[in-house]
């Protein structure tokens, strides 16, 4: 391949993987039933994109090292991980806000933080596996094009990831749950939890 042909290939991993739903669909779950401000959702989002990127140059390292059957294994494992995950965090959230409905968990504002961190914790730790064999090809052409095609898949993905958080919260915005908003969290842990149940799946 060639390296402009590798460069738009990270490029188009980093835009089309963000795009399946398990990426972005959780954050924006959260940000409905926070009521976070398109500023902090973006923000959320750009550190899920971030640690999203980090995993997968880590595992094209490991990869590299281990060579691809180990790294294959690897992989699938991070994946599973990354679902299960997604399945547990959304039961919590689901539980925690079922039992704020009721009147009996701790205030609104300081169980926020630790979800946050959890929730991006557990999106951002999925590695794509799609771009590994991109970079593979171009070790050949030396570090200069590794380089700029960690920086393309870098900003293709984290700039996914913010755009369609950012247009999903602001298009949830302009619906009014009515008597559902009093349940948001327990609807928005439901969804992460389903999300979930589909990486596992498609794992």
């Amino acid at each position: 391949m060639t390296a402009p042909l590798l460069v738009a290939t990270v490029f188009a991993v980093g835009v089309l993987h963000t795009l399946v739903p398990d990426h972005w669909a959780p954050i924006v779950a959260l940000a409905r039933a926070q009521r976070w401000t398109l500023v902090q959702t973006a923000r959320a989002a750009a550190l899920a994109g971030f640690g999203h990127v980090v995993s997968t140059l880590v595992l094209g390292g490991v990869l590299w090292a281990a060579g691809a059957t180990l790294a294959t294994r690897y992989g699938h494992a991070v994946n599973v991980a990354a679902a299960l995950g997604l399945i547990g965090f959304g039961a919590w959230i689901a539980y925690e806000g079922w039992r704020e409905a009721r009147g009996a968990s701790a205030p609104h504002d300081e169980r926020q933080q630790g979800r946050t961190t959890a929730l991006l914790l557990v999106v951002g730790s999925s590695p794509m596996l799609e771009g590994i064999p991109a970079f593979l090809a171009a070790s050949t052409y030396g570090p200069g094009l590794l380089a700029v095609m960690a920086l393309v898949f870098a900003a293709a993905t984290i700039a996914t990831y913010v755009a369609t958080c950012v247009a999903g919260v602001a298009g949830l915005q302009r619906v009014s749950l009515g008597a559902f908003e009093r349940y948001g969290e327990v609807l928005s842990g439901t969804i992460v939890a389903m999300v979930g149940v589909y990486a596992l799946v498609t794992a």
